[in-house]
C-alpha cells in the first residue's frame, strides 16, 4: 500500500500520508489536519477501516453506479469537513466481492460508520449533501458517547 499525496488546503505543501496508520494526519509544515480518504479492497479492508484510531464512512460503490459518482464528491467534502475525525475509506464492490458479502450490500451506494472495526451507522443510497453531512455527524457523535 503505497502513501497518498495530499496537497494541504491551508499552505499548499504536499503531504504523503499512508492508507494505514495510527493517529490523525496532519500537514507537515502548518500541522492542521488532512482528509484521510483511501481506497480498500477485499486483502486490506481490515486493516485500512476496521484498526483506524479514526470513526471510517465506508464508501461501498460501483463504478457502473449513476448514484454513486453523484454521492462521491459530496463524501468527499465531508471527509475534507472532518479531516482529524473521520477516515472514508472507498470500497469497489465489483473489485471486493467479499467485503460486499460480508456487509451484505445489497444497494449502491451503501455507506458504513464504522468505530474500531463495529458497524455504529448504515445507509443504502445517496443522500442529498446536507443530510449526508448530518447522517456523517450523528456517526461521529454516536461514537464519541
Amino acid at each position: 500500500m503505497e502513501p497518498q499525496k495530499i496537497r494541504c488546503e491551508h499552505c499548499g505543501r504536499v503531504n504523503r500520508i499512508p492508507p494505514v496508520g495510527e493517529g490523525r494526519p496532519t500537514c507537515g509544515q502548518c500541522h492542521r489536519p488532512i482528509p484521510w480518504i483511501v481506497e480498500a479492497g477485499d486483502a486490506d479492508f481490515a486493516e485500512v477501516a476496521e484498526k483506524s484510531s479514526l470513526v471510517v464512512l465506508a464508501d461501498l460503490w460501483a463504478p457502473w453506479c449513476g448514484p454513486c459518482r453523484m454521492v462521491s464528491p459530496a463524501l468527499e467534502k465531508v471527509a475534507k469537513e472532518h479531516a482529524g475525525r473521520l477516515k472514508l475509506v472507498k470500497v469497489n464492490v465489483d473489485a471486493a466481492p467479499k467485503t460486499s458479502q460480508r456487509f451484505t450490500v445489497q444497494a449502491v451506494p451503501t455507506l458504513l460508520m464504522l468505530d474500531k472495526g463495529r458497524v455504529i451507522a448504515r445507509q443504502a443510497g445517496a443522500l442529498p449533501e446536507q443530510a449526508l453531512r448530518e447522517w456523517v455527524e450523528q456517526g461521529i457523535g454516536a461514537s464519541a458517547s
